[in-house]
């Protein structure tokens, strides 16, 4: 099964050689390499990085239904010690690609599915345009893998997010982050300095010894010296300060304008959240009232995010395990999601409710 002859057989002038996305625009000094940006965003912020587990970690603990059961066992199998569709999940939320290495044994059969690092693979097209191979490279050391095997069945999967400038690649979530989560960090930073200053601007010393005259620049220096070695940081918040020859304290604190940089971080951290798809309310972020409790909240999380990245998914893994599992299907078992409950309860309710229905349609109507 030849899928990407067919295509190049039946679309020969369908399709530019190669068309690539413009890089996105970044935010101040945001980093531009994918590792440096996972780094900063992922690594880094607290909210970013439980955004992407709420979602990832839902994808992997989604009870799964398929119409083979080695076809279950080879999806929930782990990865490299990592569940894989929980692996392919935060791929896909960062970097927008995921790519699973079908590995067979001397017989041909698949018997491992591995998640590839993304930001190492490199699609290689061929001269109309179509994927033919993957490079994987690992500094200096680059593998060849072909898109299919001798028997025209698919050797790697590629799964990517919608990418409206780039017929290869998909695109993550972190570029719409990007901006938010420099705020946040920012903010993170300002509020690391003001404790280790006192918490606070402190003040300011004053010389006036009413001549107008100023401090020499040795006598500058060694009242710096001092006041940095005894009274600042945390450990000597509030201690006493002892002034002489003309100098005075003069205090200062933070107007109100110059403390808006705490509303600034939270509305910061929900943009993050909304970036990856996750209600504010489940990253314990106060002031949305967009839902009316927690519950629906974490309703809402399966459904506009976890299960449409575990369809994306899954539907990807069934399609490239046809040709060792013809009409081969993997999707959620939405009767045994814990979250979605409510809503079986709801339309079990609606359907024995239906006196128009008979008892075989009943069934069919609630997937039995």
């Amino acid at each position: 099964m030849n899928w990407f002859g067919r295509k190049a057989a039946g679309r020969a002038d369908a399709r530019p050689s190669l068309a690539r996305g413009a890089s996105v625009g970044m935010h101040g000094d945001w980093p531009r390499s994918y590792e440096a940006q996972v780094r900063e965003g992922y690594c880094h912020n607290a909210v970013a990085q439980r955004a992407v587990k709420l979602v990832a970690e839902g994808v992997g603990s989604a009870p799964l239904t398929a119409s083979d059961p080695r076809i279950v066992a080879l999806a929930t199998t782990r990865s490299g010690g990592q569940v894989l569709t929980e692996v392919l999940a935060a791929q896909l939320l960062l970097h927008g690609n995921a790519y699973v290495q079908l590995l067979t044994d001397s017989g041909g059969e698949v018997v491992e599915l591995f998640a590839l690092r993304p930001e190492r693979v490199e699609v290689e097209p061929d001269a109309r345009g179509w994927p033919v191979a993957y490079r994987y490279r690992v500094g200096a050391s680059v593998t060849r893998l072909a898109a299919e095997d001798a028997g025209g069945r698919p050797a790697v999967i590629h799964l990517k997010a919608f990418h409206p400038l780039d017929d290869h690649y998909g695109i993550g979530c972190l570029g719409a982050a990007a901006g938010a989560i420099a705020i946040h960090n920012a903010a993170a930073r300002w509020n690391k300095a003001l404790l280790d200053n006192a918490a606070r601007p402190s003040g300011a010393l004053v010389y006036d010894n009413g001549d107008g005259a100023a401090l020499s620049p040795a006598q500058f220096d060694r009242l710096k010296a001092e006041m940095e070695a005894g009274f600042a940081g945390a450990a000597n918040a509030g201690r006493p300060m002892l002034l002489e020859g003309g100098l005075k304290w003069q205090a200062m604190s933070l107007s109100p304008a110059d403390m808006d940089f705490v509303g600034l971080k939270a509305a910061a951290a929900r943009e993050i959240a909304l970036a990856f798809g996750v209600p504010p309310m489940l990253m314990g972020l106060p002031g949305d009232n967009s839902y009316a409790n927690y519950r629906e909240a974490n309703r809402a999380l399966w459904r506009l995010a976890v299960l449409p990245v575990a369809e994306t998914i899954l539907t990807g893994i069934a399609q490239g395990l046809t040709g060792w599992f013809p009409q081969a299907a993997l999707a959620v078992d939405l009767d045994r999601v814990p979250a979605m409950a409510e809503d079986r309860e709801q339309l079990w309710r609606l359907v024995s409710g239906a006196d128009f229905l008979t008892l075989e349609e009943k069934r069919a109507k609630v997937g039995l």
